[in-house]
């Protein structure tokens, strides 16, 4: 069935992806408008050969609308999400803004699908790095209970939006070219540089992102007592983070049985190649929706074969954004 579809925050970088997404996919759409600030209002956007005018996103954008695909910050979400659901449109939301809310599902539709359907008009899209974390975990933790997670990402300037991506770009000629590097969406130089990741540390010394993922893996999974624990800094990479992740698990399990458990895995491909010490890069995850695993191996801190380390890859517009959200969408269909 056709669906009338509104996106909200079009003009911004994940906004962009939905649209790529919806046309790669085939998403049935019957009708669909573009929604962002009153300063992109005389822009148009091209879905399908069709230019569409940008429309300033109000709480009368929603009449009519089936499904709203929100990536236009926080504050906007809890400001018009409401709306669009009085309208009786079902939100699929980018932000932060509902994702802990007990009544708002949260979800990553190779985990935990079924969720949905508990939605009451709001279901939430789980952070980046916690979608690109959790797509080849869930598998293994279905198989064999995962008791701790210890998790230190590398993650690209996307998840700071086309500013952070043009930030790195500008940076990186004029550092080249012998000039300073200027700093506006970051507060510290990226081109050539790492840094922590770059959201408010709370008063137990863990940046947002990080207690992000530590309460959302938790809530996805349904398993508020898996110990968890992050590292999230920021790398000079344009759109695909990276995560290390160590596991420790109820049982023995060795690297060939998770090499089986992760070979036809939802969302997952496998480069674990060790002859030739080639494992998963931004430059195989960048523009594609699976995320990639490799570095597969025994940690061999821990006793009776328990634990397993490996190395994740995902792009951070498309899976850890745009089409987790799309296939959320799907699902709603």
């Amino acid at each position: 069935m056709l669906k009338n579809i509104a996106i909200a925050g079009v003009t911004g970088a994940v906004g962009q992806e939905f649209i790529k997404i919806l046309e790669q996919r085939d998403f049935p759409v019957k009708s669909i408008k573009m929604l962002a600030s009153s300063r992109s209002v005389g822009k148009t956007v091209k879905f399908r050969g069709k230019d569409y005018p940008v429309e300033e996103l109000t709480e009368t954008s929603f009449a009519g609308i089936d499904i709203a695909l929100f990536s236009a910050g926080g504050d906007r979400s809890k400001q018009f999400a409401p709306a669009a659901v009085k309208a009786g449109a079902v939100v699929v939301d980018n932000s932060s803004a509902f994702r802990m809310d007990p009544d708002v599902p949260l979800v990553v539709p190779e985990v935990n699908a079924e969720a949905i359907k508990k939605h009451k008009g709001i279901i939430a899209n789980p952070n980046c790095s916690t979608i690109i974390a959790n797509v080849p975990v869930w598998p293994l933790h279905k198989a064999n209970p995962i008791k701790r997670m210890i998790v230190s990402t590398y993650q690209a300037v996307s998840g700071a939006g086309q500013a952070g991506m043009d930030e790195l770009f500008n940076q990186t000629r004029d550092v080249l070219a012998g000039k300073a590097a200027v700093c506006k969406k970051f507060k510290y130089q990226i081109a050539f540089n790492i840094f922590s990741h770059d959201s408010k540390i709370g008063p137990n010394g863990y940046n947002e992102e990080e207690m992000k993922m530590v309460k959302e893996t938790r809530k996805i999974f349904d398993c508020p007592d898996i110990a968890i624990t992050c590292t999230c800094v920021r790398i000079p990479v344009p759109r695909c983070h990276c995560e290390s992740i160590n596991l420790e698990f109820a049982d023995s399990i060795t690297p060939d049985q998770v090499r089986s458990l992760l070979q036809h895995a939802p969302g997952v491909s496998l480069i674990d190649d060790v002859v030739d010490n080639r494992f998963p890069m931004p430059l195989d995850a960048a523009d594609n929706d699976d995320v990639y695993v490799g570095r597969i191996r025994q940690d061999e801190s821990l006793p009776d074969r328990k634990g397993i380390n490996i190395w994740v890859c995902g792009d951070q517009i498309r899976k850890g954004a745009a089409l987790n959200a799309v296939q959320i969408a799907e699902k709603l269909l």
